[in-house]
């Protein structure tokens, strides 16, 4: 079955890094665009970075664009968000998910547990 494990996440000093990880398994990983969304208590999802199957082309969202970097390693089926310069705004928990893109369709059909990132002094 398909699986996606985030982890990686944590409580880290504003201004400070942290690298997420998600694990797939059980899906043909270097086929599919992936996604990385978060969301804050209170809040609804934010979609934050989008990278395509082989993982030249990226996508982010102003609020992280310049701080933060989505990759891939196909060979480990590993999708990973690399977050520097973070800010209190950034606490949320973090989701990875696989997303079915087409000319007419974007769904996420899966999605990990998530990881919590909290951001503070």
């Amino acid at each position: 079955e398909v699986q996606l494990v985030e982890s990686g996440g944590g409580m880290v000093q504003p201004g400070g890094s942290l690298r997420l990880s998600c694990a797939a398994s059980g899906f043909t990983f270097s086929t599919y665009d992936m996604v990385w969304v978060r969301q804050a208590p209170g809040k609804g999802p934010e979609w934050v970075s989008h990278i395509n199957p082989g993982g030249a082309i990226t996508h982010y969202a102003d609020s992280v664009k310049g701080r933060f970097a989505i990759s891939r390693d196909n060979a480990k089926n590993t999708l990973y968000l690399q977050m520097n310069s973070l800010k209190p705004e950034d606490t949320a928990l973090y989701y990875c998910a696989r997303i079915i893109l087409t000319r007419t369709i974007a769904e996420y059909d899966y999605w990990g547990q998530g990881t919590q990132v909290t951001v503070s002094s």
